[in-house]
């Protein structure tokens, strides 16, 4: 659920019009709150990992007089590693129905609850004396790291958003179409845009609900049974698995420990991560800007690749670092560029494609069905990846580099550019792909879309 706010007021925009600051701080409130969390409770685990094991390890001692096998914690922190991303697949099921009866502005605000709870959770583990307490935190902050003031931090962005969120307004599309509210959704538009006449969206806002009336609901069931939307399908699968199977969790829920391997100095570990986190922000926000200007296809072979060439290397570097004292650099290099790669395409194109690739009637099945590899494929990781630590030691990102090339290999056969083309275009050329005369019945729902939807 923590990424359900991405589209709480998205609107496209023609090119006459702008960014108001209403709409700015909501924005930025919203992604603060919510989408924030999603990497800040990816990345904060491993900071006081050595500390949390030691912590697991006495506490245990003190129950029951013995430590505990190596096996046994390394499990353990692996379940605590891995419960953030399988409550992250919980909440993806709950978005659509809480967004439907509680609005978007209400499910952000509602979901505050799975970091405030957890944030308290997690503060107080270490006075309670109870690592349990954290495996259920992890678990419930997914559902939206000193080191119990470190994990408790997350509680930090949710009270802002309760405190500053109320103040904003809902979402127009919800209050026209749920609520049935249509003054209420007019004031809305104009705090958002910041002028007066809207009632030319209203009126696009009820078309497109009309369109997707008309085209009807397609669940999740439905759609892996309609031929045509096969390969839009298989294309979300393999690019929502290769985003999170490629190991790029493996990287941030590890990152002090990858370090530490390669040769970093243990007072120098934190600033390193700092640094490698830093570069994924940029780069991310550069991919916003070259995305219209490059391609998703492109940037997604781009950043595939780079993954790939950094594993390779990365698993050279890690069996070699007592060869050379410059070892441990190449190391370091080959994770920023990992970064770097990842964050330039394998990151934000996938979501992106999925508006793309499928129509109005058939992306919220669409959006579940990547969530859920998305999620899944993250717990995969968190859950596997110390053990595979463990049993393959340096050649470890063997694996997630055989990933990239594979994930390349299907992006360079299968998925098509999709920039500056129509929905009706883009579905062309799947329908090609699909072998299938016609697509229904998105083909009902194009019909009904304004002439400034459609071309979107």
């Amino acid at each position: 659920m923590a990424e359900s706010g991405t589209g709480l007021w998205s609107k496209k925009f023609s090119s006459d019009q702008r960014l108001t600051p209403v709409l700015a701080l909501a924005t930025l409130i919203a992604a603060f709150g919510s989408s924030f969390q999603y990497g800040y409770n990816v990345a904060a685990i491993n900071s006081p990992a050595e500390l949390m094991k030691a912590f697991y390890n006495e506490t245990y001692y003190d129950r029951i007089g013995e430590y505990m096998s190596e096996f046994s914690l390394t499990l353990l922190w692996s379940v605590s590693v891995s419960m953030f991303p399988f409550g992250g697949f919980l909440g993806s099921l709950m978005v659509g129905p809480l967004v439907n009866k509680l609005g978007r502005k209400g499910t952000l605000l509602f979901n505050n609850i799975f970091s405030i709870v957890p944030a308290v959770l997690m503060g107080c583990s270490k006075v309670a004396e109870s690592f349990e307490m954290i495996v259920v935190a992890r678990l419930l902050v997914g559902t939206c790291a000193g080191w119990p003031v470190l994990l408790g931090v997350t509680g930090i962005p949710a009270a802002l958003q309760l405190l500053l969120l109320p103040f904003f307004p809902e979402s127009p599309r919800y209050l026209l179409i749920q609520r049935k509210d249509e003054e209420t959704a007019k004031n809305a538009l104009r705090r958002l845009r910041g002028w007066d006449d809207v009632d030319t969206e209203i009126e696009e806002i009820r078309e497109e609900d009309k369109a997707e009336k008309a085209a009807g609901f397609v669940s999740v069931r439905k759609l892996f049974s309609m031929r045509s939307l096969r390969w839009q399908v298989v294309s979300i699968i393999v690019l929502m698995g290769g985003q999170q199977l490629s190991g790029v969790n493996a990287i941030y829920y590890y990152a002090d420990q990858i370090y530490l391997s390669a040769g970093v100095k243990e007072q120098d570990v934190q600033y390193v991560t700092a640094g490698t986190g830093a570069v994924n922000v940029l780069m991310t926000v550069c991919a916003v800007f070259v995305v219209e200007l490059l391609g998703r296809r492109f940037l997604l072979l781009l950043g595939f690749s780079i993954c790939f060439a950094a594993c390779c290397v990365l698993t050279a570097a890690l069996a070699l670092q007592d060869a050379a004292s410059w070892v441990p650099y190449i190391s370091i290099t080959c994770v920023i560029s990992y970064v770097v790669g990842h964050a330039l395409g394998p990151s934000p194109i996938p979501a992106l494609l999925i508006t793309e690739i499928f129509l109005q009637s058939s992306r919220p099945a669409a959006f579940m069905v990547g969530g859920s590899v998305h999620w899944l494929s993250n717990f995969t990781v968190g859950l596997i990846f110390p053990f595979i630590q463990v049993g393959l030691g340096a050649y470890s990102f063997i694996i997630f580099a055989v990933i990239c090339l594979l994930t390349t290999i299907y992006i360079f056969l299968v998925v098509p550019e999709t920039k500056s083309k129509t929905f009706i275009e883009i579905n062309r050329i799947f329908t090609k792909m699909n072998k299938v005369s016609e697509v229904h019945p998105e083909k009902m729902e194009l019909k009904d879309f304004p002439p400034s939807a459609s071309r979107q």
